[in-house]
């Protein structure tokens, strides 16, 4: 099955074209930072940028066990995910919106495969070691998360104007 992409014309400059499935992907792997929303348990909103990994078809992001995000996600692991692109003017740059649900990954393989992910990105800084089912480093664990797009909304600015709708297939053998 493949990702259904839309342009949406009430957002978009007339013939806008819009982004495709694989431009968005390549955006979310090249992002250095994304903002995290989470919603705390008395519904107030908490967004928080953190490093993010594109890997196997969905954004990872870490977090201590003791964090807000971690705590909200407890209660409720809906969340987005914004990663922008370019910069912040009116008419230049790229956004993609992610929704879906935060998974935690504890299966030691996964993790190692994520530890060398995060290893190659930026600097090099980002150095995790897998233990008891999450990452460390040295200050503590850092919960591992997963978030599987329900949906990508992209945006683009510039020459031509465009909001696109992504949909991915559900993974295999489940539902959204």
């Amino acid at each position: 099955m493949t990702t259904t992409s839309r342009v949406d014309g009430r957002f978009s400059d007339p013939g806008a074209t819009g982004d495709t499935w694989v431009e968005v992907t390549e955006r979310l792997a090249a992002a250095q930072i994304a903002w995290i929303g989470t919603v705390r348990t008395d519904g107030r909103p908490h967004l928080t940028p953190l490093v993010t990994v594109w890997f196997d078809g969905a954004l990872h992001f870490c977090t201590g066990a003791d964090e807000q995000k971690r705590r909200n996600l407890a209660h409720d692991a809906r969340m987005l995910v914004l990663v922008g692109t370019g910069s912040a003017s009116w008419d230049d740059g790229a956004d993609v919106v992610v929704e879906g649900r935060a998974e935690r990954v504890t299966d030691p393989a996964t993790l190692d495969r994520l530890a060398e992910a995060w290893r190659g990105r930026w600097d090099g800084r980002w150095r995790f070691e897998v233990e008891d089912g999450a990452f460390t480093d040295g200050h503590g664990p850092a919960l591992v998360h997963r978030v599987a797009p329900d949906k990508v909304l992209s945006f683009g600015r510039g020459e031509t104007f465009h909001q696109t709708r992504h949909e991915p297939p559900a993974p295999e053998g489940g539902t959204r």
